[in-house]
């Protein structure tokens, strides 16, 4: 992307929506088949407090309706509402939407709450202290609810983003490669399941402190560490003995931000160590495997960029050999001796001739090019063919080809492979033999039709039983360029040799 502004970001569709459609529906109905087959209640709180328990009216339906609700919640906030907050578009709409998803969520949860947890009538003085306790339980909750999904949208918007910019953001910073990026984004998200899940303490203090790690310690190797290693004797081991090196160094550091979190030193001496030993015994040999890895990819990609390179320069020496120039300059020449010596038909060939050459090197290669051109390409074709048939009597060669005046556009050599067929099959200098082509336009249609006598091959005609010219080629190209645009119909008898073409310009 050139553009790495957010807005500009937010303001396009991405692949992310539909993997979140599917996610969170998936979760919402994995939780409500869950509960429909498993019988595990909350039976046991009510037992305690010794008040009766109604399955279906004090566990079951209640937990029904928030997996709904915080189902349709979701979907709300994600597709609708986050999306137009981040683009600052309906913003009072969008804060409205927020404030009414709060207010339901707290209301209904509390309702649900006091089926759910109707054993706390049993533990509060008073039925209205019980109701307070309730209901600002629940709305504590909705506000969490919204707190995480905040943090949620923030952590998909910037992973997102970070990757699709991840080629533009290494290019300022080399250092930051899209294998960070993409591993950074895959710690965000496992850092919001954990705190979602309601993780335990030390297991999410030491995902947050193992996983960083893990990422500089890897790009580290990659970018400096392996690549000075590489022409020393034993690379390998003097790679493991500097991580090991720095390893340690960190040892005390990380002990000391850890005890600041918790102010548990032995805790946070084993989740240091663990840390060193988890560097040392995963990261360092998969950074090494993969450093070797992109080692050898690279080397693959020189070998073929080198073949690439020497091909390059076998085509650009061939081309120099044909040099347009000189074939114009020698056909010029050839016809200004064809007038000298009075030939007339062999002047007027190689006139045709050049403007055919000029039309296969600069127009052929262009995706469409205007009609009346192909047209008169077809003419030129036709004219020169005839100059070899027209002292033949039985030779027979009708072209009516309409003249476009309008600037209707077609793809270049569709239709002359029709024509090169017909004088190729058609037409033989000891039989009688002919040709028709008729082109016409009506609107935006064409209508091409070739008609020609069939001549005999000999038995020894390497040809004999090969198709048109370019015929296989050309329906190849109709199916490609005008797909549901164009009729092509052939029909062969005996003694003749029938196409007709139908095309939607």
């Amino acid at each position: 992307m050139n553009d790495m502004s957010l807005k500009s970001f937010v303001a396009k569709p991405f692949q992310i929506n539909k993997v979140e459609l599917w996610a969170a529906t998936t979760i919402y109905a994995f939780a409500v088949f869950f509960l429909a087959t498993d019988r595990a209640s909350n039976k046991y709180l009510f037992d305690e407090a010794r008040i009766p328990f109604n399955y279906y009216e004090d566990y079951f339906f209640p937990q029904l309706v928030r997996y709904t609700l915080l189902y349709l919640a979701f979907l709300l906030l994600n597709f609708k509402v986050a999306p137009k907050l981040i683009r600052k578009e309906a913003l009072a709409q969008s804060i409205f939407l927020i404030v009414v998803t709060f207010l339901v969520i707290g209301t209904v949860f509390g309702i649900l709450d006091t089926y759910s947890k109707n054993y706390l009538f049993n533990q509060y003085n008073n039925e209205q202290e019980t109701y307070d306790i309730i209901f600002q339980g629940s709305f504590h909750f909705a506000f969490w609810l919204l707190l995480i999904f905040g943090f949620y949208t923030a952590f998909k918007y910037a992973g997102t983003y970070l990757l699709n910019n991840s080629e533009a953001i290494q290019s300022k910073y080399r250092i930051i490669t899209r294998d960070a990026v993409v591993a950074f984004v895959l710690w965000m998200v496992s850092m919001f399941l954990f705190i979602l899940g309601d993780a335990d303490g030390v297991l999410l203090l030491g995902w947050g402190i193992v996983i960083p790690s893990a990422i500089v310690v890897y790009f580290y190797s990659f970018q400096v560490l392996i690549p000075r290693v590489l022409g020393k004797k034993r690379p390998y081991t003097s790679y493991v003995l500097k991580v090991l090196l720095l390893l340690i160094l960190a040892t005390v550091p990380v002990a000391i931000l850890v005890v600041l979190l918790i102010q548990d030193e032995e805790t946070a001496l084993g989740i240091s160590m663990f840390n060193t030993a988890f560097q040392l015994f995963m990261t360092v040999p998969l950074s090494w495997v993969l450093f070797k890895r992109h080692l050898k990819g690279n080397e693959e990609v020189y070998v073929l960029k080198k073949e690439l390179g020497r091909s390059n320069a076998n085509f650009d020496f061939l081309r120099s050999q044909i040099n347009p120039h000189f074939l114009f300059n020698t056909l010029n020449t050839l016809y200004g001796t064809a007038l000298q010596e009075n030939s007339d038909r062999t002047a007027q060939g190689i006139q045709m001739l050049g403007d055919m050459m000029r039309f296969m090197l600069h127009e052929n290669h262009q995706h469409k090019i205007l009609l009346s051109r192909e047209i008169e390409y077809m003419h030129n074709y036709i004219a020169l063919q005839s100059l070899r048939t027209s002292t033949s009597p039985d030779i027979s060669i009708q072209a009516k080809l309409e003249d476009v005046v309008t600037d209707k556009f077609i793809a270049p050599m569709l239709l002359i492979p029709f024509v090169e067929n017909a004088f190729k099959h058609g037409i033989s200098l000891k039989h009688k033999s002919w040709i028709r082509v008729t082109l016409h336009c009506e609107d935006n249609k064409l209508y091409f039709d070739v008609y020609n006598s069939i001549q005999p091959k000999q038995d020894l005609d390497p040809e004999k039983n090969k198709s048109g010219v370019g015929l296989e080629n050309v329906k190849q190209r109709l199916a490609l360029l005008y797909p549901g645009k164009h009729e092509l119909v052939i029909r062969e008898t005996l003694e003749e040799y029938f196409v007709h073409l139908t095309l939607q310009l």
